[in-house]
């Protein structure tokens, strides 16, 4: 049931949760030129924020885009700095009310979960089931539906002043990703469907929150509908686990007709049962029953970025300390799996580079 609440939209407006706002979009990025003209003047950027929010004259700015390339090719936007305090300010306020609703198995972009916990609850069940499918969205940002998902949040927000500063978040995202789309036809469909609002810009706060929100649909179809026992998910990436490999092949055909209805598809042909002891790929990692190795493509790519991290530093664009922390980082992260003697290995080139 929507939750009617005049005291949200304040809230949002709030020079404190601004402030408060500000502060999370700017950690880590206080010596960007953007991050630091806004702080510079904040009392007044702030005021005008919240003076803008509360007249109903606050338009979202435009967004920069690159495209990275690892894991796989995605086209980053960021929007202006100013933009994500107002993102952060939002997602505070509506965001507890909406994450009530996820199911416990939903890992990303949640305060105590991300993908080290998703990969000790996909161990778990690796230890306890005899199948396990993987499956994962195709083009997932690209293709989420705007107004499903304004739909979506309406169910919980009812609010006019929260929905329409929502709808114009929404539409200053609306084409970015479009070349990164590959239209798809579904059952009902018109020639017109072509020109739905569609995508989230990668690299949102708000995006990466909807996106949840979104699929938690799906969560509480897999939970509810198909009253699954073992089944995890993180962003776009879902897994699901039996005993018995046609139940699996059967979940798979109810989730797929679920997800239509989304406007989504799957990755067809990686998404096939298979035994728990063949281990399965997840969030870069190849899990087994009793030990999980890093994939390949996730070494190589790591000392890539190694040698650029080198020859930067030789050429006096980053310290040596900066080489070390990111190294170091990484090799935190990869310690999650049975990766020793990679680790051993990042250490001694990291500190042949510091000298």
């Amino acid at each position: 049931m929507p939750i009617k609440n005049d005291d949200l939209y304040p809230q949002i407006c709030s020079l404190l949760n601004l402030w408060q706002g500000f502060t999370q979009a700017s950690k880590g990025r206080r010596s960007h030129p953007s991050v630091a003209k806004f702080e510079y003047n904040l009392e007044t950027e702030l005021v005008a924020l919240r003076d803008e929010l509360e007249g109903g004259t606050y338009q979202p700015g435009g967004y920069g885009s690159f495209i990275v390339h690892e894991p796989k090719r995605r086209k980053i936007s960021a929007a202006p700095f100013r933009d994500r305090v107002v993102h952060h300010a939002l997602i505070s306020v509506i965001g507890p009310l909406l994450e009530r609703q996820f199911i416990f198995d939903s890992y990303a972009n949640q305060v105590g979960k991300g993908t080290h916990r998703a990969l000790d609850r996909c161990t778990y069940f690796m230890r306890r089931y005899d199948y396990v499918l993987p499956c994962d969205v195709t083009q997932f940002f690209p293709s989420i539906d705007q107004a499903i998902l304004r739909g979506i949040l309406a169910r919980t927000i009812n609010d006019e002043r929260v929905m329409s500063l929502i709808d114009k978040i929404l539409a200053s995202g609306e084409g970015i990703l479009t070349d990164e789309y590959d239209m798809v036809y579904f059952s009902g469909d018109d020639l017109f469907s072509s020109q739905r609002p569609r995508g989230l810009p990668i690299g949102n706060l708000t995006s990466q929150f909807w996106a949840n929100v979104y699929l938690n649909e799906l969560d509480q179809y897999a939970k509810r509908v198909l009253k699954t026992r073992a089944y995890l998910r993180y962003v776009d990436d879902f897994l699901l686990f039996s005993n018995d490999k046609n139940q699996l092949h059967d979940w798979k055909s109810a989730m797929v007709e679920f997800l239509s209805h989304l406007r989504l598809t799957i990755h067809d042909l990686p998404a096939q049962a298979r035994p728990c002891s063949k281990g399965v790929t997840f969030l870069g990692f190849i899990v087994f029953p009793d030990h999980r190795r890093l994939k390949p493509a996730k070494g190589y790519a790591f000392q890539r970025r190694l040698c650029g991290m080198a020859s930067a530093w030789r050429a006096g664009e980053l310290s040596s300390e900066d080489v070390r922390i990111r190294a170091f980082a990484w090799a935190e992260h990869i310690s999650h799996g049975d990766t020793w003697n990679l680790r051993q290995a990042v250490f001694q080139h990291a500190r042949k580079t510091d000298g």
